[in-house]
């Protein structure tokens, strides 16, 4: 027995070792369209001749084509297939070993011989099912990355190649596949994470002399994290005192389902209706819920209530400015996000009726009217499917680019809205288009999570909601799990009696995992203690023989320092 211990202890040394041991993963990610393409990730990874320096050794060429290795005039080595015309284009193609329960993250630079196209990347996995790994456009004469990924759940030979539904030339460069393990992305997440949610704190406690107070006990208690982690709310919410406690006891921020939106407020030309709203807003800010006003406009047509759709374009934008007008001025400094032009990418209702800058001028009018409000563009399907040509994370940077270009719009204060209605994630493609997206140099949120329904919805939520939070760049997560006594949208977190449901004991695990923290620590002889504590907002408590009475302090904990740990002088 005792060497089977021994033996068993030994394993999981070296299980952890090769998790301590394995390639770090690799955010970077670029938006741009550039001369000379950047060197692959990972050194290739596990791709052979990754830059070409060798031809095309490792390489194979599609039946019917021809392939070659072209210089650029900087020295740079790429490869090219030449169409010939064929429809759709194919790139050159590697085989690779896969292993089953491994995330692959995949990264390339491509150029076209011709005009702007869509080009996807696509994993013949050992399985033999075709796997969309991402898609970007490209474009002729400069280099654009495409980041993406897939995962294997079965070993053996796969095959990776680009290919556009367009008559071009595709060309080449930097391929990357880097292989993790399931422990090694769970490990490597859950070091991203305390990084980016956790800071060291050294707390110092002085007596009114001004000595350290050894000895002395500190109790923490976190009144309120950081991070917005929130859900829809409905407005069943108001009548329903068990519903009240439920949500106002676990989220911080709140979006109302239907309740902001046009179709809500102003079923009737002239007759607006905003008690609802406002009810629920007070509500929530009786708990300190932060609400996101969802939505100014939405651009589907099918959203748009009859009387709107039969506006002509100059009634139209009269209607559309007294929209914009009415809510955001009635809940100006009240809501902390607009999502101003709802699905902005996959629709076009406004701009094909006001022009192609419809957008982009109800960003400037909406920030003329509520200064503090971030706002954002919400869209669903750019995480969720690599194959929703309409959304990729090259075409949302490039809209969210035509949004702060427009005149006007230099300061605005923009955010990135993922809403995040996923069926069966594709994890390494859903880090790798935050990466993407998170070039652009403003806060990202999951701003509608849900998974579908099936015997793996509770472990889809749980990566979801991990890789959410353990991203740098994400600032925010909302929940699109409204409860109704009719039933859910796509996902309900509890029964009718408010007893959790599996994705309702996922949620209820990750807030305590992501709130945990230090009770009570005793200080040194200097009077000092070094905690490592989750962002929030604390109140430090400080006993001592000395102290007639605890001493209380509310301190804000966050990563506004770029010091190695931040230093908390409390004295009595």
């Amino acid at each position: 027995m005792g060497i089977l211990v021994v033996l068993l202890l030994f394993i999981s040394f070296l299980e952890g070792m090769m998790v301590q041991s394995a390639v770090l993963y690799d955010h970077t990610a670029s938006t741009e369209c550039i001369s000379n393409p950047m060197k692959p990730l990972y050194g290739g990874g596990i791709i052979q001749n990754s830059e070409f320096n060798g031809d095309l050794t490792g390489w194979s060429v599609p039946w019917g084509v021809n392939a070659t290795v072209g210089t650029s005039p900087s020295g740079n080595k790429f490869a090219a297939v030449l169409g010939k015309g064929a429809r759709p284009s194919r790139s050159v193609s590697q085989k690779v070993q896969m292993l089953t329960n491994t995330h692959y993250s995949l990264s390339a630079w491509l150029q076209v011989s011709n005009g702007t196209v869509d080009v996807k990347a696509t994993v013949k996995a050992p399985n033999g099912a075709f796997v969309a790994a991402g898609a970007i456009v490209v474009k002729a004469g400069c280099w654009t990355m495409l980041k993406g990924g897939m995962t294997a759940y079965s070993s053996g030979p796969a095959e990776i190649f680009f290919e556009a539904d367009a008559a071009v030339d595709i060309m080449v460069d930097s391929v990357s596949l880097q292989p993790f393990t399931f422990a090694e992305w769970s490990a490597q997440r859950g070091a991203t994470t305390d990084r980016a949610r956790k800071s060291a704190v050294k707390v110092v406690a002085r007596g009114a002399d001004g000595r350290p107070l050894a000895n002395a006990t500190v109790t923490l208690d976190l009144a309120r994290a950081a991070f917005p982690f929130g859900n829809a709310m409905t407005s069943e919410i108001l009548d329903n005192p068990a519903y009240e406690r439920w949500f106002a006891s676990r989220f911080t921020v709140a979006t109302f389902e239907n309740e902001m939106k046009w179709y809500s407020t102003e079923r009737v030309p002239g007759q607006e209706d905003y008690g609802v709203a406002d009810a629920m807003l007070a509500l929530a800010r009786r708990h300190g819920i932060a609400v996101r006003g969802h939505n100014v406009l939405w651009d589907d047509e099918r959203t748009q209530m009859a009387w709107v759709r039969r506006l002509n374009a100059t009634d139209l934008r009269a209607a559309a400015e007294r929209r914009l007008r009415s809510v955001v001025a009635r809940y100006a400094g009240k809501v902390i996000a607009w999502d101003v032009v709802n699905e902005n990418l996959h629709w076009s209702f406004l701009e094909s009726r006001l022009g192609p800058d419809a957008s982009p001028r109800l960003y400037r009018e909406v920030a003329a009217l509520d200064a503090a409000a971030t706002l954002f563009m919400n869209e669903y399907n750019t995480l969720e499917q690599p194959m929703d040509m309409s959304v990729l994370p090259t075409k949302y940077a490039a809209r969210m680019e035509q949004i702060r270009s427009f005149p006007g719009n230099g300061g605005l204060k923009l955010a990135v809205g993922l809403e995040s209605h996923f069926t069966a994630p594709n994890i390494p493609y859903m880090r790798a288009s935050m990466d993407t997206l998170a070039a652009l140099g403003i806060p990202l949120w999951l701003t509608e999570v849900d998974v579908a329904g099936g015997s793996m919805q509770a472990a889809y939520l749980e990566e979801v909601l991990r890789e959410g939070y353990g991203h740098p760049s994400v600032q925010g997560i909302v929940m699109w799990a409204a409860w109704h006594a009719r039933g859910c949208y796509v996902m309900c977190l509890t029964d009718n009696g408010f007893k959790n449901l599996p994705v309702g004991d996922v949620v209820d695990k990750l807030i305590a995992e992501w709130t945990a923290h230090t009770k009570a620590a005793a200080t040194d002889q200097d009077g000092a203690v070094e905690l490592d504590l989750v962002h929030g907002e604390y109140n430090f408590t400080v006993t001592h023989p000395s102290l007639k009475a605890p001493v209380v302090h509310a301190v804000m904990v966050d990563a506004s320092s770029s010091a190695p740990e931040h230093v908390i002088d409390i004295k009595a």
